[in-house]
């Protein structure tokens, strides 16, 4: 296999887990590419453009593209670079697992569940936001449609059955917002309907938040609106370690964007200190979404292997070591697993 895919390594501490990542998937040798592009702040500097066109371009290209943390400068222009990016590539699901890797400060042992969040309406619109000339008063539209909703839960339910997972919980608030939530439950049972072997189950989310806390355990696949899916795959990241082993996807019909989801930690750039488990974990799901599941669970392996017994790990995860040290204990990891195999 040969693929080239479109690599942002982003901003602050996004190169240095970004060098990290593309070390351990080298060490694969499963024919990767990769054409740099810029996004963020550094392109900014470079080219006097948050999102160049080349960027874009290359996206398109590739269909495929591995992404650092950006920094949405204050002011102007975007809302937020993620959030332009999912709405020019319409990258409609969001998809976040939550996976215990034994050896961390993980509040629960063998939580393993994916959040499934809309990603492209609800809340996030910029459409319809107003504040008053005086700034007494704002007003934000919330937009749900039944495009939008069915394809969120198909997917759901398409990944449950993919992965051999039993039950998908559809998260809202229908009770209160008996429009825009009640829409998205409304065809979300219609869906559910077609997968007759997955168990379907309706949960309000101010109560998702507290079953999340007190039995993670019960839940399997979440699917929801773009708001609530944002902080409850974000409570999710909470239950097993932190942000810092919580990586992204964000899949549309013409093109997938893979990354990790926290920020861009201007405080700790360039000290060589950055826990790169992210975006490895986002590189898997890219692995995962190019046909090279095996190779992925080669990494996750790795991952779990290397720090469960504090080999060279960042101090985040309780070590002495540094990003690039982290990534020397994997790829010593993946070398012991390939000469086992052998």
């Amino acid at each position: 296999m040969s693929k080239t895919i479109a690599v942002i390594r982003g901003d602050g501490i996004g190169p240095e887990i970004m060098n990290a990542t593309l070390r351990v998937l080298d060490e694969l040798k499963v024919g990767l590419q990769y054409e740099f592009v810029e996004a963020g702040m550094a392109a900014q500097e470079h080219v006097g453009e948050l999102l160049p066109s080349a960027t874009l371009e290359s996206i398109a290209r590739h269909r495929v593209a591995l992404k650092g943390p950006l920094t949405t400068p204050i002011g102007g222009g975007f809302s937020s670079l993620n959030v332009e990016l999912r709405k020019r590539f319409d990258l409609y699901a969001n998809v976040r697992p939550a996976i215990t890797v034994p050896g961390t400060k993980a509040r629960y042992e063998g939580i393993d569940l994916i959040t499934v969040r809309e990603n492209t309406e609800g809340a996030y619109g910029s459409d319809g936001q107003v504040l008053s000339e005086d700034g007494d008063m704002a007003l934000s539209q919330i937009k749900v449609t039944r495009r939008g909703s069915e394809r969120i839960v198909r997917y759901a339910f398409d990944l449950a059955r993919r992965q051999g997972r039993k039950k998908v919980t559809v998260v809202h608030k229908a009770n209160i917002m008996k429009t825009t939530s009640g829409l998205f439950l409304k065809v979300a049972r219609e869906v559910a309907a077609q997968y007759p072997e997955i168990q379907c189950q309706e949960m309000i989310v101010d109560n998702t938040c507290m079953q999340l806390v007190m039995n993670p355990h019960q839940f399997d696949v979440i699917v929801t609106t773009n708001l609530f899916g944002d902080i409850i795959s974000d409570l999710c990241a909470g239950l097993v370690g932190g942000l810092g082993l919580a990586p992204g996807a964000n899949i549309g019909t013409e093109a997938a964007i893979f990354e990790a989801v926290h920020g861009s930690a201007p405080d700790i750039a360039g000290k060589g200190i950055a826990n790169p488990c992210a975006l490895l974990l986002a590189a898997c799901q890219m692995l995962g979404h190019l046909g090279l599941e095996p190779q992925a669970e080669r990494v996750r392996n790795a991952i779990r292997d290397v720090v469960g017994r504090k080999d060279r790990v960042t101090p985040d995860l309780g070590g002495t070591g540094n990003t690039d040290s982290f990534a020397d204990a994997l790829i010593d990891s993946l070398r012991a697993d390939g000469k086992a195999a052998a």
